[in-house]
């Protein structure tokens, strides 16, 4: 029997997503496509490979057996046949979707829009919303590259750290807290703005206030840092934010900057991606970009600059 060796490809995605849909979507063909392949997959191993649960489809004894060595096989098979391509940006013709958090886009996206469009005219960006809550969409290749203040659940979501961020607390001009010190006291005193997606109005610097005795009162949560930054300028709300990655937008606002009282530890910034992505020279180029794009953002280390390391997962 001759195999069609695409079938490895669709079998890997069916094996992963554990659904015929989200098997389709990865690959992007329609869900009757995939259905199809399945059929011929079954018929080639004469195993069921998923077998209908409820509402779920769940893998079989063998396709558990065989999904490790079947994701290794199209792999290599992805590696030996772009092994001898050498990447020519000025031709590049793709589309790289990229979500990162609000305040790190409006900071870095600019600069990493025109970096693009000087070495790859070619390429085109997709700059989607803050990050989920979850890896789903960089497993099924519907984001490329994301931001994350921590390190990926998943072993097959690769990740790289590009910078830390200190956290600093921003006012409106004249507000009362720039005059004189800012005790530890005064900062808890004063009325309080979160940033939260969700609406939470207690963080970590709470916990850090608790163990001091003292206790904030938050007054809103607002969904972005531009928002929160924009009602700080309107009003005497106070807010606390990571340093670098709004830095341009409180000086564009004219926002006064005062060191955190309470110590609290750097805010690590994390770029996060789908381990298909390790091999792929297009993507390389776009995640060492983006690094680059970020760390212009902090200060100048004072040391040798070092090579950041890729990791294989948390």
């Amino acid at each position: 029997m001759q195999l069609d060796l695409n079938l490895l490809t669709a079998l890997d995605a069916l094996l992963e997503e554990g659904s015929v849909a989200g098997a389709a979507a990865r690959l992007h063909v329609s869900p009757p496509a995939m259905s199809r392949s399945l059929g011929r997959i079954r018929k080639a191993t004469g195993d069921q490979i998923l077998v209908r649960t409820g509402r779920t489809m769940v893998p079989t004894t063998r396709a558990l057996a065989m999904r490790a060595q079947v994701h290794t096989l199209v792999q290599q098979a992805h590696q030996l046949l772009s092994a001898q391509q050498e990447l020519d940006l000025a031709a590049l013709d793709r589309v790289f979707t990229v979500r990162w958090h609000d305040a790190l886009t409006a900071s870095s996206g600019t600069a990493l829009i025109a970096a693009v469009r000087r070495q790859a005219p070619g390429v085109r960006l997709r700059l989607s919303a803050e990050p989920g809550t979850d890896d789903t969409e960089l497993r099924r290749g519907e984001v490329d590259l994301e931001s994350s203040s921590g390190t990926p659940a998943l072993p097959d979501i690769r990740h790289r750290l590009v910078g830390r961020d200190r956290l600093v607390v921003t006012v409106r001009p004249g507000h009362p807290l720039t005059e004189g010190p800012l005790s530890l006291k005064r900062y808890a005193a004063a009325e309080h703005l979160t940033v939260s997606r969700r609406g939470i109005l207690r963080d970590p610097i709470d916990d850090a206030l608790t163990t001091h005795g003292l206790e904030r009162r938050v007054a809103a949560a607002g969904p972005t840092a531009a928002f929160a930054l924009q009602l700080a300028l309107d009003t005497d709300l106070v807010v606390t934010l990571p340093d670098a990655v709004t830095r341009r937008a409180r000086e564009q606002l004219g926002l006064a900057t005062l060191p955190l009282p309470v110590p609290l530890p750097d805010v690590p910034l994390y770029l996060l991606w789908h381990q298909r992505y390790d091999n792929d020279p297009a993507h390389a180029w776009l995640r060492d970009l983006a690094t680059e794009t970020i760390q212009a953002l902090f200060t100048p280390p004072t040391t040798p600059h070092q090579p950041l390391a890729d990791h294989t997962g948390p």
